[in-house]
């Protein structure tokens, strides 16, 4: 085996690489003195994560009894409900922790008790969010990307929980929240919208389409292309991306100015593979421009992007275009009908043409 190297591999790319793969460590060692060996080592060492050690039969016995205990344990563990309280609803859930600029869902049981909502890891033993019904001053469904109770909290607080059925959840808690006498609203609309999209709306621009999108921007500074991640989103005005770290729009096109859009699957980087790619084609100042995402639903994001594209007025509708992918010039019908003569670039109304064909066929 010949020794490689890889300029572009970090060290993520190292520790999946060893991770998935596995490294194994063969080593003699011989301590001498004077010429007289003294001490030998023999060292036989595997290093891989449990999933490859188990596909290769290591651990096997070790893994069973731990899973078989943790189990086991875990029924055990319960939430000491507080004296006269009775709990009235118990399923799995999560709860949406920001502190700073650390922000995540932490995952536990979500506990209903006939005076507090609380979510509970039982395996760390820990209450993860608690409140008592009378501090709830309002609910409402939040739809994202998933549905979410909102909790508005005395105070102006906001807590955000995910649950396996969120709506039991909630008519539970209004439920009980009855029996107590307890008064609630229900929450604004301004407070179950996307609190991104308050900072770049525009007067009359509304959203259409939005979801988590990885973007491949371009090189900044020092920094050279890399994936990161964000939400890509349609308004009835532009397209435009939200980078979550910087918390601000750094790519938006107009959608009179979008000429195209294709997917297909190609490498991210040395480790993230063969994964749909969403290529945006599209006019500027400096002639067409490619913007990259990748996520899910790709499909369908090319399909309504498409659909804008072929709206009257847009850049494709000249009558002389040119390639997207080699730049040769040919008439839009030509191309849009018959693809590039050149290079062999397939427009995606044509590539969905050929595909609809080949079903019916």
């Amino acid at each position: 085996m010949e020794p490689t190297r890889n300029s572009h591999a970090t060290l993520v790319d190292l520790l999946d690489r060893v991770l998935d793969k596995g490294l194994v460590l063969y080593a003699d060692i011989i301590i001498s003195v004077a010429g007289i060996p003294l001490i030998g080592v023999n060292l036989r060492a595997a290093l891989a994560g449990m999933e490859t050690m188990l596909r290769y039969g290591v651990m096997t016995e070790w893994d069973e009894r731990t899973r078989a205990w943790e189990q086991e344990h875990r029924k055990q563990k319960q939430l000491s409900a507080t004296l006269g309280e009775e709990i009235i609803l118990e399923m799995f859930g999560s709860y949406h922790y920001s502190q700073g600029i650390y922000t995540a869902w932490r995952l536990g049981r979500i506990y209903l008790t006939d005076k507090r909502l609380i979510l509970y890891h039982p395996s760390f033993e820990e209450v993860l969010f608690e409140t008592p019904l009378k501090k709830i001053k309002g609910l409402a469904i939040e739809r994202e990307e998933r549905e979410n109770l909102c909790l508005l909290l005395k105070g102006g607080n906001i807590a955000r929980l995910h649950a396996v059925d969120i709506h039991e959840l909630r008519q539970a808690v209004e439920k009980e929240m009855s029996k107590l006498g307890i008064a609630w609203q229900e929450m604004p609309i301004l407070l179950r919208q996307d609190k991104r999209a308050a900072s770049f709306l525009t007067d009359g621009e509304e959203i259409t389409c939005r979801g988590k999108m990885w973007h491949l921007m371009k090189t900044r500074g020092i920094l050279g292309e890399s994936w990161q991640p964000g939400h890509l989103y349609i308004t009835n005005k532009r397209l435009l991306w939200w980078y979550d770290f910087e918390q601000k729009v750094v790519f938006e096109v107009p959608l009179d100015k979008i000429v195209a859009s294709t997917v297909e699957r190609r490498n991210l980087s040395t480790v993230l593979t063969q994964r749909n790619v969403l290529d945006v084609i599209y006019q500027n100042d400096f002639g067409k421009q490619v913007a990259s995402f990748s996520g899910d639903e790709l499909w369908q994001w090319e399909k309504t992007l498409n659909r804008v594209a072929s709206q009257p007025g847009i850049a494709s509708t000249k009558e002389i275009d040119t390639c997207p992918q080699c730049g040769q010039e040919a008439p839009v019908r030509e191309l849009l009908e018959k693809g590039c003569a050149r290079c062999g670039w397939v427009s995606p109304r044509l590539k969905k043409e050929i595909r609809q064909a080949a079903i019916s066929g």
